[in-house]
């Protein structure tokens, strides 16, 4: 058993881990595994081709069918997200850019404000989770909530800042925002296991998202139903690193627009990441980040284009994925 598998096999006894550990180097695969189960009641076990549930992982699918939009010209960074979304939300300043919501620096109201004591496994929505099934369903939730500070003061991380994106991006489209993502995002880069699927009807291969490490109760009742711009989406770790490889690659956006995206519009917060449209990058070095994090959920997925290296750690309970991504980083790191 060489370094790696047995700091994995390690981490995942200690923790008790349920999910996929997955690490890439070039086009060789050096580790692949899953672990517990994707359903404990029927005892279904997680394999490598299960979908899970990746959270705000899904702000940068969201964030590169604004940028294609930008692209083409029907949008600009400068385009003011009220001259899009009209009074629907009222709240929003008019000072507020698409590339301020893109970069969390828009000081908007959060409908799920992270920084204000969230527990991803007892927070309640303001809205029943059912009728969270479209972006336009998002609305109620968002309304009355006055800014924090004005439009490009500092970072805030923000989930409405990437509803109201997916907004915008039907707004413009014409098109519902899960078929525009699926069109320009997942068509493009070969996510053939990606979608916005409902958790009340979860098709085979999904896994069910757990609050607990044990236990039966599941995560429906916490997170929309269906998800919109800032989470919600389901995949599997093989859809994720054909997503670096299609996004590095100018499959999904041209390459112009791919460094634009990676430059970062905050310096070294205090973890020591920054952040550009859409993704996290190392406060050093080239490394891009996504993660996610909610009620059953947690989800990182790590490229780092010089090292040609790719990891991800993926799992169906609400922290399962962190102690197993950071034994990870550690050993890869040396």
């Amino acid at each position: 058993m060489d370094v790696l598998e047995a700091a994995v096999t390690e981490v995942v006894r200690e923790h008790r881990f349920s999910g996929v550990v997955w690490v890439d180097r070039g086009a060789r695969t050096e580790h692949a595994s899953a672990h517990g189960l994707a359903d404990r009641a029927l005892e279904l076990p997680n394999t490598l081709d299960t979908r899970f549930g990746v959270a705000s992982v899904c702000k940068g699918l969201t964030a590169l069918t604004v940028v294609s939009l930008v692209s083409e010209g029907r949008l600009a960074l400068d385009t003011a997200a009220r001259a899009v979304v009209g009074d629907d939300l009222p709240d929003i300043g008019s000072d507020v850019t698409i590339e301020h919501l893109l970069s969390h620096r828009s000081g908007i109201g959060d409908y799920v404000d992270e920084e204000a004591g969230f527990d991803a496994s007892s927070y309640v929505l303001t809205v029943p989770v059912h009728r969270l099934a479209t972006t336009e369903g998002y609305l109620p939730a968002m309304r009355g909530i006055p800014a924090k500070f004005s439009a490009g003061e500092r970072f805030s991380y923000c989930n409405s800042g990437y509803v109201v994106l997916a907004l915008v991006i039907e707004r413009v489209t014409g098109t519902g925002f899960h078929e525009a993502v699926e069109q320009r995002v997942c068509g493009p880069a070969g996510l053939r296991d990606t979608a916005y699927l409902r958790s009340d009807e979860l098709p085979a291969r999904a896994a069910r998202g757990y609050l607990d490490a044990d236990g039966l109760r599941t995560n429906v009742l916490h997170l929309p139903v269906r998800g919109s711009g800032d989470g919600g989406i389901y995949t599997t770790v093989a859809d994720l690193h054909a997503l670096w490889s299609a996004f590095l690659d100018g499959r999904v956006v041209e390459e112009p627009w791919v460094a634009e995206m990676l430059r970062p519009r905050t310096p070294v917060l205090e973890d020591g990441r920054r952040y550009g449209l859409g993704f996290w990058l190392d406060g050093t070095g080239e490394a891009i980040v996504l993660n996610g994090f909610d009620a059953g959920v947690s989800a990182v997925t790590r490229h780092e284009p010089g090292r040609s290296l790719t990891w991800s750690v993926v799992s169906n309970t609400s922290d399962g994925a962190w102690p197993v991504a950071r034994r990870l980083a550690d050993v890869l790191a040396g």
